[in-house]
């Protein structure tokens, strides 16, 4: 993809931004709903892929942003597809060995971002998109979610029926080495996420390195704290 630099002025509301290019001032789509405040600051060098859809309100939509030297992938949607075509070829050793795989499986009332499957057992992977960075260290979330309190709490059900769960955090800002929750932006959800773990949902930490020509999955898994600093 082509992608057409600009400088990010200001960011009305979460689903817009404000972009200069070429002297001028664009509008452009922001698919990330986190608050993202510590990347998109006035004047950072950003990436916009353009549309030529007339349908579209915005004719851009923010792809990269650039933070401490990085390429940092703004596209939250962009994590379960990565998760998704890493496991499809092998490249996440915990999660090899099932031969169904399946993007987003309804569960009460939540949707599990992948299901996968094999003749002994089924396992369900919840995927979370990390860009907020604080000394080298990557935390989630940016912003409350109780969506993602939720999905903790569905994948606990899980498993205590006895079905493998996972929770996914990769982190596409590349100065990120290691993982613990936002326990400053979401107690709620950090507690959670440690009583997970305590009932036994796994945690995977991956990354990926972003440059203009592709999105590359690092094949290395990550640790991680849960405890508060």
């Amino acid at each position: 993809m082509d992608y057409v630099k600009g400088v990010f002025k200001k960011r009305p509301n979460r689903f817009v931004a404000e972009v200069e290019v070429d002297g001028n001032i664009e509008i452009a789509h922001v698919p990330n709903t986190g608050r993202c405040k510590e990347l998109l600051v006035e004047d950072a060098n950003v990436y916009l892929a353009p549309s030529d859809n007339p349908n579209r309100k915005t004719k851009f939509t923010l792809h990269f942003v650039e933070n401490k030297n990085q390429l940092v992938s703004l596209y939250s949607q962009e994590a379960n597809k990565i998760v998704y075509e890493a496991i499809e070829s092998g490249k996440i050793k915990e999660l090899l060995g099932y031969s169904t795989h399946q993007r987003e499986k309804t569960v009460d009332n939540s949707r599990i971002d992948i299901y996968l499957a094999n003749e002994n057992e089924e396992c369900y992977v919840e995927v979370k998109g990390v860009t907020l960075i604080i000394d080298g260290e990557a935390r989630f979330p940016d912003a409350p979610t109780q969506r993602g309190t939720k999905h903790l709490k569905e994948l606990i059900k899980l498993k205590k029926d006895g079905i493998r769960t996972v929770v996914f955090f990769l982190i596409q800002h590349p100065a990120g080495n290691n993982f613990r929750p936002n326990w400053d932006n979401d107690p709620e959800f950090s507690k959670t996420l440690n009583e997970a773990y305590d009932e036994g949902v796994e945690i995977l930490v991956y990354k990926t390195e972003n440059t203009l020509d592709g999105i590359n999955f690092v094949e290395e898994s990550l640790d991680f704290e849960l405890s508060q600093e």
